[in-house]
């Protein structure tokens, strides 16, 4: 059984663990199952970096980064080594353990926050 524990660089937001079969899912899909807020204004295809977070533990059992995601983490607010985009992060072992941290995400057009 994976665990995704949700942290928030919002520190008005508790931090959230899921747990379940999530292997071949994505971060994204989880966040919208466990009822996690993160924006993903394209509807999760990689087109735009509203759904930026950072993977602070357990990246090495997501699948790799592509060119089209590193061009798209590029563009987003605070990137750093550990971004990716929570729809390309599929999740790769059933034992997963990840941890990752939502960006304050009050200055994305539509955030609902």
């Amino acid at each position: 059984m994976a665990t995704i524990t949700f942290q928030f660089e919002d520190s008005k937001i508790p931090t959230k663990t899921v747990t379940g079969n999530f292997e071949g899912t994505s971060i994204l899909e989880i966040t919208e199952d466990a009822d996690v807020h993160l924006n993903h204004n394209c509807g999760g295809v990689c087109a735009c970096s509203t759904c930026h977070i950072y993977v602070e533990k357990g990246g090495d059992d997501l699948e790799e980064i592509s060119d089209k995601e590193e061009d798209f983490i590029d563009r987003a607010t605070n990137p750093r080594l550990e971004s990716r985009l929570a729809c390309q992060c599929i999740i790769l072992d059933e034992n997963a353990e990840i941890v990752v941290i939502i960006p304050d995400q009050s200055g994305i057009i539509g955030h609902e926050h």
